[in-house]
């Protein structure tokens, strides 16, 4: 066993248990074990298992952005402090005052590509989990050689068997195949561009819309749906199915996120400050700057009223 099967086994284990828990759970409720579809709902379980444990990572992500974006002043201010010095120290001491800005925040440059990293090796191992399922081989784990003979057999609908990939379906001439393949593909195309199009143009601050790295995410925008359609030429229909899934689970998320939690100063931000103000009207309620400024006034007046503990006034205790 070479290093990368080593350290993919953990994963490979995981994947397969919950892929197969699903598989049984869906065939107690009366699937057919056989069936393409059973085999995708297990996967559809797989994507929300997986999906579902990284939400704190996510939240420790829109932290760190958050964070970022607090010290962005500072960063531009170091770069603009060694702009035009090439040498050895001077790119030393600005990389150096850079990381150290991040770390007096809490945060570093690479945070948000957390979950990216964690999602790879487990896409990586279901596309192997899928391969050997293909090949009638026993998995790791709880993937046995009978259950990945009824994988590598199921079909979807009776006519679209979910090892084959679009390439196959062009060489064998199955038109089921390929209209599945096409349509999961542009849907998946449409999920990935429509939810990068909002995190850019709802959840980004004007001062981020200026920085290279908005300019690089322009280009992302149409570069990744086209990664997507060389890899569903690529990749079996059952790992196509994972992709899709979880890229509904991200817009979704994503769509959560720009209404609850927007970028401050963004114009998700300033929507959802209208929406909270049109409620609080409607409730009868002042508007919040106004109701901090009252509570504010409160605490202040409480403070000055309140008596030192231990001490009684002097009239009560001559009176005493």
């Amino acid at each position: 066993m070479d290093i990368f099967a080593l350290l993919m086994w953990p994963i490979k284990w995981v994947i397969e248990a919950i892929l197969v828990g699903f598989h049984w759970i869906v065939t107690a409720l009366g699937g057919d074990p056989g069936s393409g579809l059973t085999w995708v709902l297990s996967i559809v379980g797989l994507v929300l298992v997986i999906r579902s444990a990284m939400i704190p990572l996510t939240v420790r992500q829109i932290v760190s952005s958050r964070k970022s974006l607090e010290i962005q002043p500072e960063i531009q201010r170091i770069q603009k402090k060694y702009r035009g010095k090439k040498d050895q120290f001077s790119r030393e001491a600005m990389q150096r005052e850079t990381m150290e800005a991040y770390r007096k925040a809490g945060t570093n440059p690479f945070a948000s590509c957390l979950p990216l990293l964690i999602q790879m090796p487990i896409f990586l191992g279901l596309v192997q989990v899928l391969t050997d399922a293909n090949n009638q081989k026993a998995g790791v784990g709880l993937l046995t050689q009978d259950l990945a003979v009824l994988f590598s057999e199921s079909t979807l609908f009776g006519v679209v068997p979910l090892h084959m990939t679009m390439a196959a379906g062009f060489e064998t001439g199955s038109i089921p195949v390929i209209v599945t393949a096409i349509l999961l593909t542009l849907i998946m195309c449409a999920t990935q561009f429509y939810t990068q199009l909002q995190i850019m143009t709802k959840n980004q601050t004007p001062a981020m819309k200026e920085s290279p790295m908005y300019k690089q995410q322009r280009i992302l925008l149409y570069i990744i749906p086209v990664f997507l359609l060389i890899s569903a030429w690529l990749f079996p229909l059952g790992t196509m199915f994972y992709w899709l899934v979880s890229n509904v689970y991200t817009l979704v998320q994503q769509l959560i996120i720009i209404s609850k939690l927007p970028t401050p100063g963004s114009e998700a931000a300033l929507a959802r400050e209208a929406r909270m103000a049109r409620k609080r009207q409607r409730m009868g309620l002042p508007p919040v700057d106004a109701e901090e400024a009252e509570s504010a006034a409160e605490v202040e007046l409480r403070t000055q009223r309140q008596q030192p503990r231990g001490k009684k006034p002097k009239s009560k205790r001559e009176g005493s």
